[in-house]
């Protein structure tokens, strides 16, 4: 275990004057996790605690395992996780012509219906005919990236049968069959993801036993991660950026359960910023969360304030990404830049298949 205070200067910069280049870090290309550990709950596991202050005297980073969650959760906290199950969203075929097409399913509408991204070398118009695999879909609108396609059959279905799972582009092996396992979570149970909750898939079965042992509550919400997660920011000014919606679902349950939490004085702990984009969507600005499905564009970047989370497990996100940006107003800048570079200098597993980070909310 190793305990560090130490601290870059601390950033004076307004949350106003922040550019993409605020949220960069330099990565060893080494450190990009290519496959999953040989067993959940084998990852790593940095604690983040920013203190009450800047300058970030009081910063504390502690190097732990995963199945520390035990010891560094508190009976009467409540685990909220994203039970969203990754669907085999990628779909090669051609079009009426003849030219390779790549599809990737960004959402299934109704049973036949879907929105999807398309790479091809010229994009099919509006009444096109694409083929995959022995099903047919017709082009029948596009808004920017995305298409809408109206297939011969269950989207679910075909994809089942000739899909390929939506690996993200920095990891460059092919989907396999440990792919098929280990980019799941152990508690997914409603398909409509193109993108795993990847904080969640350090959870066994084991570890879930252990933490309910230890008196730690669990509840679920479900967001789709939609294809716009694999989407850069384009623009240097974060203002500039648009999300794309997402659907997502809170659960009656869990808003009980949440009530419970705060009543006895126990923390929210979000299992990846999926959940807690969810329940920060889904809470007023007094505080009332409300059940429900709908959707979200939240762009959650410093000068945030949250609502409904108290603590954050999430993994390490790419350099300049929105997904930075989000842990940063939610830890604070300087706490991420100092717990990035410690995480560098230690060797930890970055991205989907890397290890992970416990942060404490700012003070």
């Amino acid at each position: 275990m190793h305990d560090s205070p130490e601290a870059p200067a601390a950033s004076t910069s307004p949350a106003a004057t922040l550019t993409r280049a605020d949220f960069e870090y330099p990565l060893p290309d080494e450190l990009i996790a290519q496959h999953p550990p040989a067993e959940r709950g084998a990852s790593r596991l940095l604690h983040v605690e920013p203190g009450a202050a800047l300058p970030l005297t009081d910063l504390r980073l502690t190097d732990l395992r995963i199945s520390d969650l035990t010891r560094r959760l508190l009976p009467g906290d409540l685990l909220i996780m994203n039970d969203t199950r990754v669907i085999k969203a990628r779909l090669h075929g051609h079009k009426h012509s003849g030219g390779k097409i790549e599809l990737l399913v960004e959402r299934i509408d109704t049973e036949c219906e879907a929105i999807a991204m398309i790479r091809s070398s010229h994009p099919p118009a509006p009444g096109s005919m694409l083929h995959f695999d022995g099903a047919t879909a017709t082009v029948t609108s596009r808004d920017g990236a995305f298409f809408g396609l109206r297939f011969d059959m269950p989207v679910l279905a075909l994809l089942d049968r000739a899909g390929a799972l939506p690996l993200p582009p920095y990891i460059r092996h092919v989907p396999d069959a440990q792919d098929d396992e280990r980019y799941q979570t152990v508690y997914a149970r409603h398909p409509g993801a193109v993108a795993a909750p990847t904080a969640g898939l350090h959870f066994d079965e084991t570890l879930l036993v252990r933490l309910a042992e230890s008196g730690i509550g669990r509840a679920f919400v479900t967001l789709h991660v939609g294809a716009g997660t694999f989407q850069p920011m384009r623009h240097d000014d974060p203002a500039q950026h648009v999300m794309h919606a997402e659907r997502y679902q809170v659960p009656v349950e869990t808003v009980d359960a949440i009530a419970a939490t705060r009543a006895r004085g126990g923390r929210v702990v979000a299992v990846g910023t999926t959940s807690l984009r969810t329940l920060e969507a889904a809470t007023s600005d007094s505080g009332i969360l409300t059940a429900g499905s709908s959707e979200t564009a939240l762009f959650i970047r410093p000068g945030y304030r949250f609502k409904a989370v108290d603590a954050l497990i999430t993994n390490f996100h790419l350099p300049g990404s929105t997904l930075m940006m989000l842990v940063a107003a939610f830890a604070g800048l300087d706490a991420i830049r100092a717990a990035y570079a410690h995480a560098v200098a230690q060797r930890y597993r970055f991205f989907s298949y890397g290890d992970a980070m416990l942060l404490e909310r700012a003070k």
